[in-house]
């Protein structure tokens, strides 16, 4: 519909080629196309052709039909990779993916799963100095006697800064 109002609005001079090329998101020249292909057949002429045309390069049917009934009869709950070694050796031409996809749409080896994001977001490192921690621990350290070590450390760097005994650890 925006073509038909564009065409109208440049054939009854309110638009130029320029704004009507404009207002359909195409280059002027794309639009003075259009308006051959039109005046020749009609909003047929217009229609982009390739999405109703089946690719040369599709597969025959009966090539994928063979090719599934080859793996369900004589090779089922092999490695796909390894089907695929053995059929290229038989002379098959298709590529691996290829094969992988036909026989997963014909559901005789399972989909797997996703391996996860390409590039999973992770921590940031720690760097020295970030994450300090301070133990404090009771026990006998001489001879009858109980003291509590008050530790601290990097647990980055495993660096002790300081270590000392106190007779009770308080707050």
């Amino acid at each position: 519909m925006r073509f038909k109002e564009a065409y109208a609005g440049w054939c009854n001079n309110r638009l130029t080629q320029e704004e009507a090329a404009l207002i359909l998101g195409v280059s002027a020249r794309r639009f003075h196309r259009y308006v051959d292909r039109f005046e020749e057949s009609g909003l047929d002429g217009i229609a982009d052709k390739r999405l109703t045309q089946v690719s040369h390069r599709r597969a025959p049917v009966d090539e994928v039909i063979a090719l599934v009934n080859l793996y369900s009869c004589r090779h089922q709950g092999r490695n796909t990779s390894h089907f695929h070694d053995w059929y290229t050796k038989q002379g098959g031409t298709r590529s691996y993916t290829w094969v992988k996809i036909q026989l997963q749409q014909a559901k005789v080896i399972p989909k797997s799963k996703r391996k996860g994001a390409h590039r999973k977001r992770r921590e940031a490192s720690a760097l020295p100095g970030m994450k300090i921690h301070q133990d404090g621990s009771t026990h006998e350290w001489a001879p009858g006697q109980k003291w509590d070590l008050i530790s601290t450390m990097d647990d980055v760097t495993n660096e002790h800064y300081s270590m000392f005994f106190c007779a009770q650890e308080g707050t």
